[in-house]
């Protein structure tokens, strides 16, 4: 396979409501205020959520995203409401796998946008990009075991529940947790496909 930085692939698409694209110099103001607003629920998952970043803070990890993107070693993807300009969160594609093909799609909602179906729509939109783009094998979604809205996104998306393992990870409290693994794979019915 040639190096991943050649791989020359769209940096926006679009799903019903959201435009979702990767992140850009100045999106960090639009973190920092939807982590602000969401801080008491992300800081029970997110590990990077523990504290209220500064806005300089903020936008110091979206030029390192940026970077990130173009080096192809991760694909942070920004979601943006295609009728306010808002950001409803962030999404985006990691530890990846170029050779095998195999990706991971995280994410985070805002809590004002939380319940919408946003997140459901975000991760069917990232998989049919990353299938007919990046050429995709395998995409896993992980979760905490305790995290149900975060299961429930994988199960209304059609990801299978592969495995639990079981103190696989520290959460953020540093107690061990365990890890649900949901996928899909190449060949496997895809919404909207």
């Amino acid at each position: 396979m040639k190096n991943p930085i050649l791989l020359s692939f769209p940096e926006s698409f679009e799903t019903d409501r959201l435009l979702i694209r990767a992140p850009l110099w100045g999106d960090g103001e639009a973190v920092n205020e939807a982590v602000k607003e969401s801080i008491e629920e992300l800081r029970h998952w997110m590990p990077w959520a523990q504290q209220i970043p500064s806005l300089e803070e903020s936008e110091l990890n979206i030029r390192q995203a940026r970077l990130k993107f173009l080096d192809r070693t991760d694909l942070r993807l920004m979601l943006m409401n295609k009728v306010t300009g808002e950001l409803v969160g962030c999404s985006g594609l990691h530890r990846i796998d170029w050779e095998a093909g195999r990706f991971e799609i995280g994410y985070w909602v805002r809590t004002s946008c939380a319940g919408q179906g946003y997140i459901t729509e975000a991760v069917n939109g990232i998989t049919e990009f990353a299938i007919r783009h990046l050429n995709a094998n395998r995409i896993e979604i992980r979760c905490d075991s305790l995290n149900s809205r975060s299961s429930k996104v994988a199960e209304r998306a059609g990801f299978t529940l592969e495995a639990i393992l079981r103190s696989e990870a520290r959460d953020v409290k540093g107690a061990l947790r365990d890890t649900m693994i949901y996928a899909k794979v190449r060949g496997e019915e895809f919404p909207n496909s």
